[in-house]
C-alpha cells in the first residue's frame, strides 16, 4: 500500500485519560483503548474527518498532515462486520450497563437467602469506566480501593447498595490518570455525593488524593465521605 501525504488524526497519550468517548464517536473503528489509552490501531482505517475531536474531554485528539496510508474503505467495511459478529458491536467486558439498585436481601420463613449482588452497573474498573454513561447522572459514586471489598465481609450491604461503584488500585494504578478520570466523571454528570472506601495501609492513601482532587476540581461543593478499613476487616472510620 502507497503511503501519501494527508490529514489523520494524532492521539496524545499524556492527554488521553482513557475515557473511551472518541472509540464511540469512530464510526470507523480506526480507535481503541490500549492498556488504558485511545490508540490509532491503523491508518487505513482513518478517513482524518475528525469526527472524533469534540468528543474528547481533554484536547488529546488533534488532525495533523503527514504520510500515511490511504483511506480504505473495504477494509473499512470488513472490519464493521467482523466487529459486529464477533462482539455485537462492542466487547461485552466495556459495554455499560445498568444492572438494577433496587435489588435487596431476601428472607424467607425458615431460612435466609443467599445475599444478592448490589453492583448497580458494569463496567466496574475506573479505568474502564465512561464518564458519559447514563447511569452516572445523579448517582452516589462509591470510589472503593481494589482490596476493601474482600477486606469486609458485608461490603455490599453496608457501601455499594443505591450507590454506582468504581474501584482502582492507588499502588497499581497511575492515581493521575484516576484523578482525570474522576474528574471527567465529576464535571460531566450530576453526581450527588462520593464516598472513598480504602484500606488502612499508607499506599492506598493514593486514592484517596485523587478523588479529593478530582472532587475539588468540580468545585468542592459535592458531599464527600471516608472510610478506612483494616487489614482484618474492621471499620475503623465510619462515613460522616
Amino acid at each position: 500500500m502507497v503511503a501519501l501525504r494527508r490529514t489523520i488524526i494524532e492521539i496524545d497519550e499524556d492527554q488521553c485519560n482513557g475515557c473511551g468517548l472518541c472509540v464511540d464517536a469512530c464510526h470507523e473503528g480506526a480507535i481503541e483503548l490500549v492498556e488504558g489509552k485511545a490508540r490509532l490501531v491503523s491508518d487505513a482505517y482513518c478517513d482524518g474527518l475528525g469526527d472524533c475531536l469534540p468528543e474528547c474531554p481533554t484536547g488529546a485528539i488533534r488532525l495533523v498532515e503527514r504520510e500515511a496510508a490511504p483511506f480504505d474503505e473495504e477494509l473499512v467495511r470488513a472490519r464493521q462486520a467482523a466487529r459486529a459478529t464477533e462482539c455485537a458491536g462492542g466487547c461485552p467486558g466495556m459495554a455499560a450497563m445498568a444492572l438494577g439498585m433496587d435489588r435487596e436481601r431476601e428472607t424467607g420463613d425458615e431460612t435466609e437467602e443467599p445475599a444478592r449482588s448490589a453492583l448497580g452497573q458494569w463496567p466496574v474498573q475506573l479505568a474502564l469506566l465512561n464518564p458519559a454513561a447514563p447511569y452516572l447522572d445523579g448517582a452516589h459514586l462509591l470510589v472503593a480501593a481494589d482490596c476493601a471489598a474482600y477486606a469486609h465481609p458485608d461490603f455490599h450491604a453496608d457501601y455499594m447498595r443505591g450507590r454506582i461503584t468504581v474501584i482502582g488500585c492507588p499502588k497499581l494504578d497511575d492515581n493521575d490518570r484516576q484523578r482525570e478520570k474522576l474528574a471527567a466523571i465529576l464535571g460531566q454528570n450530576d453526581i450527588r455525593s462520593v464516598t472513598v472506601v480504602r484500606i488502612e495501609v499508607p499506599c492506598c492513601g493514593g486514592i484517596v488524593s485523587a478523588t479529593r482532587a478530582a472532587v475539588a476540581q468540580a468545585g468542592g461543593h459535592i458531599p464527600y465521605a471516608e472510610i478506612i478499613i483494616g487489614t482484618d476487616g474492621r471499620v475503623l472510620t465510619p462515613a460522616s
